[in-house]
């Protein structure tokens, strides 16, 4: 009986995390040999996003990335396909309200415009995430910020959703 090649490098499956049921991204050290909780929450969404933000992160260094979701099933700890996780919809979008002249008068206006470009920052990179993107390069990150400076956060919602479908597995 020939041995699998690639059983050597290939990590152990994830153990259940510990304690009661809810979202959780479980990521293996290869340094260690062993898994560890990296996120978890009582909602899905925060986990994925980051699993998303921790990906790139460690793609970005040079590091391999093993994951694996977990999360509650009937009261049990369930582990789940990430690749079907991914496959979640894009919260309903926020109409945009362009600044007027008066906005800007206002007290805090620039803060408040920063918070909505970083938010729609945000959801750009998420939607990119979704899709199985996570090593930008400087040109892919002038192409995020051109369209976070040029289009609204509506639009910018529709184009993650677009993503996030192109992420999905082929069935």
């Amino acid at each position: 009986m020939a041995a699998d090649p690639d059983r050597s490098t290939r990590p152990p499956h994830s153990p259940q995390p510990p304690g009661t049921p809810r979202w959780a991204a479980m990521f293996y050290d290869p340094l260690s040999a062993s898994w560890r909780c990296a996120a978890e929450s009582p909602d899905r969404t925060p986990v994925l996003y980051a699993i998303g933000e921790m990906t790139q992160v460690k793609r970005a260094r040079g590091d391999d990335v093993t994951v694996a979701l977990w999360g509650p099933d009937a009261g049990e700890w369930q582990r789940f396909d990430l690749a079907a996780a991914n496959a979640v919809d894009v919260p309903a979008p926020e109409p945009a309200v362009p600044p007027t002249a008066e906005d800007s008068a206002r007290p805090g206006h620039a803060r408040h415009a920063e918070r909505l470009e970083d938010r729609r920052h945000q959801v750009l990179m998420a939607g990119l995430s979704k899709a199985g993107l996570y090593d930008l390069d400087p040109d892919d990150e002038t192409a995020v910020r051109t369209l976070v400076d040029r289009v609204d956060e509506t639009t910018l919602r529709r184009v993650a959703h677009w993503m996030a479908l192109a992420g999905r597995p082929v069935e």
